[in-house]
């Protein structure tokens, strides 16, 4: 077969198919698919090169085993908790002890380790904190301190050394390195590897724990999930620094042991990301937050950074179990002319008399008189000389500054409300002397503070005389609590019983359910 190169020409010249012109354009035609489909592969292996080099300079500060973990943590739904650091020790695998629920009902203080961080140079004082809450009969924990101290006192918790943290890297210009330290005592007591424990609740040593009502808040959750528990800061400025998704410290933070487990895992790989942060519940927050967990937050925790005069939030405690307070250092003593630590004792011996509705308040009205009692059970009696309606006496009365030393009100993630600078709008406070037991009745005796602006009253307020100007001590009778009441919290209800010369009677309890009384029914 041929073909000519034109059709017109009268002389054809037979060409073969497979002519030279034709075998040398397909063989170019080979070698150029056979170029380009080389270029793709090197192309794709410059693409493969370059991004594992842009991966590694986004993740400079983690090491090649860190790197692996981030790569797969987000393909394996309820994957299992990442290996150890190479620089952890080995310790021997742990039983399943929380591999299925626990009956929440059965929760006791032996199911609970505390970790108290601690320091020596203040050991000699804050141990007296310690001793108002701690029962070393029927509590398990350590304090953590960074040296050892020669003291050792049955009646408080064993004392143990932290690890060194001297590798570490800590890049904070306000801090103090010690906060790698404390970060890391939940990590050091799981290692423990201590038989039966649910939970680990971590505080510092300046911190007052009330441990019923713990027991009481940690039931409501289930202790074989991963569980992260406690509160922010009352400071505003202080959770716009640190996040408003933290448990601070200080106020107590519980950790269920599986979240225990997980954290103690990663800890130490998780603290070389976060060389800048500050302390040490910001470290273990961005530890938690990594492994997914949020914040279970319970109004019962106390990081109280306030300094001054902390009435307006004692007076005022959100309706919710008391579980912890901090800081006990920094603000007056409670109850006025007391030191400090004899505050703190009458405080915790309040607290132990009726652990439940200690701090709860209770509003009643006078309605003859025009008063209205507003009490906080445990701390103090208020009598207004006038109707005020609950909602303002739901906000705390700012009688405090922040931790940061400013007072304006935009400092405070609650509600708050000026201090009465009228006279005549103050109110007469009666503060707990004595608490005792009448059978399951709690009494409590409360005299009355001593009166500067009385005489103010007499001039400035006539014709109103002051109020209850000869009354002296009120006496308030708390019947007891129900076991649940805390799940389904309500206000707790008062009655004016009587007034016999110098002592008024108070009768406060839980309201009965359904029952309700209209404001109308008082003014």
């Amino acid at each position: 077969m041929v073909t000519s190169l034109s059709n017109h020409d009268p002389n054809p010249i037979p060409i073969p198919t497979t002519s030279p012109i034709r075998h040398l354009s397909r063989t170019r035609s080979r070698r150029w698919r056979q170029g380009r489909t080389s270029t793709a592969i090197i192309a794709a292996i410059s693409l493969l090169i370059s991004s594992s080099a842009w991966l590694s300079l986004v993740f400079s500060n983690t090491t090649p085993l860190s790197f692996y973990h981030l790569k797969h943590w987000d393909s394996t739904p309820q994957s299992s908790p990442l290996p150890p650091h190479p620089t952890t020790p080995k310790t021997a695998s742990t039983p399943p002890q929380n591999s299925t629920p626990h009956p929440p009902n059965d929760l006791s203080l032996n199911h609970i380790i505390f970790g108290i961080a601690g320091s020596a140079q203040l050991w000699h004082r804050r141990r007296e904190f310690i001793r108002l809450w701690w029962r070393p009969n029927e509590m398990r924990g350590h304090v953590w301190l960074e040296e050892q101290v020669m003291v050792s006192d049955p009646s408080l918790p064993e004392i143990r050394v932290s690890e060194d943290i001297s590798r570490f890297r800590y890049t904070n210009p306000t801090g103090h390195p010690s906060g790698l330290r404390i970060s890391r005592i939940v990590s050091e007591c799981f290692r423990l590897r201590l038989p039966g424990v649910r939970w680990f609740v971590l505080g510092d040593d300046d911190t007052i724990f009330n441990v019923e009502n713990l027991i009481a808040v940690l039931k409501k959750y289930d202790s074989s999930e991963m569980v992260y528990i406690g509160s922010p800061s009352e400071s505003h400025s202080a959770n716009t620094y640190f996040s408003h998704s933290m448990a601070f410290g200080g106020g107590g933070i519980a950790l269920s042991y599986p979240l225990a487990e997980a954290v103690s895992k990663i800890q130490d790989e998780c603290l070389e990301r976060y060389p800048k942060l500050y302390g040490s519940d910001d470290r273990l927050h961005a530890c938690i937050s990594e492994l997914g967990v949020p914040l279970s937050r319970e109004y019962g925790f106390h990081q109280w950074d306030i300094r001054g005069n902390a009435h307006g939030l004692l007076s005022a405690h959100p309706i919710a179990p008391f579980v912890s307070i901090h800081h006990v250092e920094a603000v007056d003593p409670f109850y006025p002319g007391l030191s400090s630590l004899d505050s703190l004792k009458l405080f915790t011996r309040a607290m132990r008399a009726e652990p439940r509705s200690f701090l709860q308040r209770s509003i009643c009205y006078d309605r003859r008189r025009r008063l209205t009692f507003s009490v906080s059970l445990g701390y103090v009696v208020q009598v207004f000389p006038n109707i005020v309606l609950p909602r303002e006496l739901d906000r705390s009365e700012q009688t405090y500054s922040a931790w940061n030393k400013l007072s304006n009100r935009n400092e405070f993630d609650f509600d708050t409300r000026d201090v009465y600078r009228s006279v005549c709008k103050k109110t007469i406070l009666f503060f707990l002397k004595d608490v005792g037991k009448n059978g399951n009745v709690t009494v409590g005796s409360y005299g009355r503070a001593k009166g500067r602006d009385d005489l103010k009253r007499k001039v400035f307020c006539f014709p109103r005389s002051v109020p209850l100007r000869d009354v002296k001590d009120i006496r308030v009778l708390v019947n007891p609590l129900s076991e649940n009441w805390h799940l389904v919290p309500r206000r707790l209800c008062c009655k004016v019983n009587q007034t016999r010369g110098e002592l008024l009677e108070l009768t406060v309890g839980q309201c009965q359910r359904g029952a309700f009384r209209s404001m109308a029914d008082y003014v």
